[in-house]
């Protein structure tokens, strides 16, 4: 875009390429509210195919993508949430129990095999997040004023799900162990996971697009399941999904499976000049599914 287009000037270009408009003064609408550029230019390759929107296509079928893409940002926000809760307080109990309630942040009791400026950054991190929350958060000014410390299950409060999962990465192995166990996978797997779901739920809560998502960290997704077949080196939302699911709990686990199911038939329902293949595969999810 190299000059100023009105709204009325954008719904042009799009008619123009051969997009057909249903309804015009809502789509207007819908560019006021979410502008044109987070629906059209965001959503719309999937649509096209050698550089030309596919025939018939409209704009709700574009916008219905959007809407999906949405609804899909707000699952995964929340139970990747509830995963982070899950997280901070078997780390805070792990911790407390082996380390202590005031001398745990010592290099010490991090992994020996880990890089030390990794830990000697994340110590420093945490303590400036405690500095940065004193005066603002009740619990730690609380313990702070009080005791002179801060213990675990206060701490892991104010700390980010990044925080966390680095914490994580960078705690002894045996005590990583106390935490997969919990999960019944390996601490290797748990930290490439726990990886995923931050950069997930990052993208969510910054209304970044996540339906084509993929992360450069690698998880063994084969030891998680075999019989998947799609190629590629990367990790995508599938793949990330069918993760976090290990990390919920049964009724959790499928209110998550089945809030996703429903959002993708909707999206299904509503599409007319492509396939909802086409969306699932850029997903990365089977063929069956």
């Amino acid at each position: 875009m190299k000059e100023y287009k009105s709204n009325i000037d954008l719904l042009n270009y799009l008619l123009s390429k051969g997009v057909i408009v249903k309804n015009k003064k809502q789509a207007l609408q819908y560019f006021e509210r979410y502008t044109y550029y987070s629906i059209i230019n965001t959503y719309k390759e999937v649509f096209k195919k050698n550089g030309n929107y596919v025939n018939n296509v409209t704009f709700e079928e574009i916008f219905a993508l959007y809407e999906f893409d949405k609804n899909l940002k707000n699952i995964f926000l929340q139970y990747s949430l509830e995963i982070e809760i899950i997280i901070k307080s078997l780390i805070a109990n792990i911790v407390t129990e082996k380390y202590g309630i005031k001398n745990y942040l010592k290099i010490k009791n991090f992994d020996s095999f880990a890089n030390i400026s990794s830990i000697i950054k994340l110590i420093n991190n945490i303590n400036q997040e405690i500095q940065e929350n004193y005066g603002k958060h009740l619990a730690i000014t609380h313990y702070q004023d009080k005791y002179g410390f801060i213990p675990p299950f206060v701490l892991v409060k104010i700390l980010t799900f990044g925080q966390i999962s680095r914490y994580y990465g960078l705690l002894k192995q045996v005590d990583r162990q106390k935490v997969s166990s919990y999960f019944n996978l390996s601490d290797k797997i748990l930290k490439q996971i726990l990886m995923n779901v931050t950069l997930v739920r990052n993208f969510s809560a910054h209304n970044n697009r996540l339906y084509t998502f993929h992360s450069k960290f690698f998880i063994s997704f084969k030891l998680i399941d075999k019989s998947y077949n799609i190629s590629g080196n990367s990790t995508n939302i599938y793949m990330i999904m069918k993760c976090m699911e290990l990390l919920l709990d049964k009724n959790r686990k499928k209110q998550f499976n089945r809030q996703v199911k429903n959002e993708i038939k909707k999206l299904e329902k509503k599409l007319k000049s492509i396939n909802i293949k086409d969306i699932l595969n850029i997903m990365g999810f089977p063929s069956v599914y």
